[in-house]
Formats: structure tokens, sequence, C-alpha cells
């Protein structure tokens, strides 16, 4: 053991105050970040999927209801009933017809409307049962279009029924009142065979969604009931 004292006025080397002291924590790792910084996060899996899983949902498929292709197939929207075919639409029409003409043609009795005087017409009267025929036409179609889920008599015995165009639910009544006088008023009062084969055939050759010129005004398809 050595015996040599420190000169006066200085602490020996062991003096646990004059030591400096040590660092208390472990150098920062390579590359300057913290000892506390955690690690960057995995990369997603391939194929575009999140951490949980699960993965990109697959495209829409637009024939997914056999109305071929997205912007040019007989499906109005996806899911809705297939397009009513023109030629069931034309008979259902022809019964609808057939029904209120006979309503018509009753009042004409009742009132006296078939009288006929070949030499002095009576102008007033025809208008009169132009207004009649107008009126029960455009009240016919409307009424059993909202009352009774977009089918008319006609309608319902070929099982089709009137929809709207953008969600299939029935017409609302303004709809259904504007469809039907755009069929009827014309037909009524100037060209009933001409404008109802023009109105109505238009379906014939309309693309995508069959419609008539009256369908179109009101924003409405006719569509097949699924059995």
């Amino acid at each position: 053991m050595s015996t040599d004292q420190p000169p006066p006025g200085e602490p020996p080397e062991d003096d646990p105050f004059r030591k400096r002291p040590q660092d208390d924590y472990p150098p920062p790792p390579p590359g300057g970040g913290s000892p506390y910084d955690s690690a960057p996060p995995p990369p997603p899996p391939p194929g575009g999927g999140g951490p949980y899983g699960g993965g990109t949902p697959p495209p829409y498929d637009p024939n997914a209801y056999g109305g071929g292709s997205a912007y040019g197939g007989d499906q109005p929207l996806a899911g809705m009933p297939p397009l009513a075919p023109s030629g069931k639409r034309v008979l259902a029409r022809i019964i609808d017809i057939v029904i209120v003409a006979v309503v018509v043609w009753l009042i004409s009795l009742i009132f006296g409307g078939l009288r006929y005087n070949t030499d002095h017409m009576n102008y007033g009267r025809s208008v009169g049962q132009s207004v009649i025929a107008a009126v029960l036409y455009i009240g016919y179609d409307t009424f059993m279009t909202v009352k009774r889920n977009g089918q008319t008599v006609g309608k319902g015995l070929l099982g089709l029924r009137c929809a709207n165009l953008n969600d299939g639910t029935t017409p609302t009544t303004q709809a259904a009142l504007v469809r039907a006088a755009v069929l009827w008023l014309p037909a009524v009062f100037c060209c009933a065979c001409v404008w109802t084969a023009i109105c109505g055939g238009w379906s014939f050759f309309d693309k995508p969604y069959k419609q008539g010129l009256h369908d179109k005004a009101a924003k409405t398809v006719v569509v097949a009931m699924t059995p």
C-alpha cells in the first residue's frame, strides 16, 4: 500500500466528488435517430390490402343482373326487374283504352251524346265529350298507377308495372299525372291514333330503357313483375 499522500490542497484521486459523472444514457444509434424512436411500420401486403387484411374489393360487375354493358343494357338499375317487352305494353294499353272507352260511351249515351244530326253538328257537345274523355283517361291512369303499385288493369293482367327510373319505386301523383297528361291530352283533342302510336311506339326504339315519350316526360319505366 502506498503511503504517498497527495500534495497539500489537492483531493485524492479516488475522491468521489472529483470524478466526472458518467453518461446515464447510451449513445444514439447510427443514423441520428433517438433511442426512443419506434421502428417504422411494415409495408402493406401486395395487392393494396390494408394492414388488417381484406384486400381491395373487386370492381362492380355491370353484368351481375344480366343487363349487358353498364351503359347500354336492358336494366335501368341494378337489381330492378327486367324491362317490359314493348309488345306487352301495347296490349296492356289497348286493354286500358277499351275500359275507359266503354265508360265514355256510357256517359255519352246517358247524356244523349250519341244523337247525331248530319245537317247540324253540335260542336260544343263534341268538345264536351273530348273533355270528359280526357278527364277519364288521365284520372284513370293516374289513380291506378299511384294506388295500385304502378299497375293499371291492363298492366296487371300482363304482369307489368310502371316505376320510377331512378329507384324503381311507385311514381308519385305528380309523376303519374305528367305521364298520363302527355299521353292522353294530345290523343283526345287532336290526333288520337297518330299521337298514341308515336308516344307509345317510341319504346320500341328507345335505348337503353325502352321509354315512351310519356315515360321520358315523367322519368319512369315499365318493368315486368318478377314471379
